[in-house]
């Protein structure tokens, strides 16, 4: 299985972007999926995680409200809809599959990560 993550960029502070993680090389529908992002200097932080029909969503607190994560399983893609960024949101951003058609809120629980895209924040 492969994850292609994209459309990360510059977005100004109050601003908003929308990341796309396309995966392929295995059911796409069978498997939850999550968002993960890191800084510099910092360990990979949970962002958010839905289940395999996106009927189940958990968040982190520091985007809970913000942050929307979403799928399209005709599509075989998952998004994070980001909106009020921060200038504490700069980070490589990852998208993970996990093993399970459920949620997952810790790095361990995903087996498949994508390359990451970087989103900066100018304030």
């Amino acid at each position: 299985v492969q994850l292609q993550a994209s459309g990360g960029g510059l977005a100004q502070a109050g601003g908003s972007l929308r990341l796309s993680c396309a995966a392929s090389g295995r059911i796409f529908s069978n498997y939850g999926m999550g968002w993960f992002r890191q800084a510099p200097g910092k360990e990979r932080e949970f962002l958010a995680t839905i289940n395999w029909n996106g009927g189940i969503t958990y968040y982190a607190d520091s985007v809970k409200g913000r942050f929307t994560i979403s799928r399209d399983n005709g599509k075989n893609t998952v998004y994070l809809q980001m909106n009020s960024l921060k200038p504490e949101d700069p980070a490589v951003y990852y998208c993970a599959a996990l093993r399970s058609a459920g949620t997952g809120r810790t790095a361990q629980q995903y087996d498949t990560w994508g390359q990451g895209t970087q989103v900066t924040v100018s304030s």
